[in-house]
């Protein structure tokens, strides 16, 4: 089980206090900040939470800023964001971008794994390619863990066990759960979802 904190908690001024508290307790941290600065910068962040005992931590640049956030790891484990779950084909035009989400998230996964990264995050729809087109050592994270039913931001979603069955080593639940009547019982539902899967 993996703890992930991003900008949300960041800006309630305890992010690191909770990071160094779940360490202490010997829980596995994934830092979720998706890294993006010049690229000397984002190696001297990573070098600096390397020492921290977080497990996972993302960034989200180009080919020099991985290398830089590769080189500068230690122990802690890269993964480079491939193209957020929020995003369709549409964004990717008003980005600038003239690709299929699937081409854009093989092509970044590429590049991250050529770079030195340990894995990337990819919606379970991606996952499949990624295994086929780029390499099976490659870590693959799935966000936009939902329900089939779903009216969120999310665009670029599948359930727990279609994250499973496409390849994906980790998923991440926030919202199903955070925004539960009762995030317990929805916690607990999903994690017997995922020992069906194995």
């Amino acid at each position: 089980t993996f703890y992930k904190i991003g900008m949300e908690l960041l800006m309630t001024g305890q992010y690191f206090q909770l990071m160094d508290w779940l360490i202490a307790k010997d829980k596995k941290v994934f830092v979720d900040l998706k890294f993006f600065d010049v690229p000397e910068t984002v190696g001297r962040t990573i070098a600096r939470l390397s020492h921290t005992g977080a497990t996972f931590a993302t960034i989200h640049g180009n080919q020099l800023l991985m290398e830089k956030a590769a080189e500068n790891k230690g122990d802690l484990k890269i993964l480079a964001v491939t193209a957020l779950t929020s995003l369709d084909r549409g964004d990717l035009d008003d980005l600038g971008f003239d690709c299929d989400v699937q081409d854009l998230v093989i092509s970044r996964a590429k590049r991250a794994f050529e770079a030195g990264c340990d894995g990337v995050v990819s919606s379970g729809l991606e996952v499949p390619f990624l295994r086929e087109y780029v390499d099976n050592k490659l870590i693959a994270v799935t966000p936009g863990i939902r329900p089939v039913a779903n009216d969120d931001d999310q665009k670029r979603v599948v359930d727990v066990a279609t994250a499973f069955k496409s390849g994906s080593d980790y998923i991440v639940v926030g919202r199903p759960i955070k925004n539960a009547d009762d995030p317990y019982a929805a916690a607990s539902n999903i994690q017997d979802i995922i020992k069906t899967c194995f």
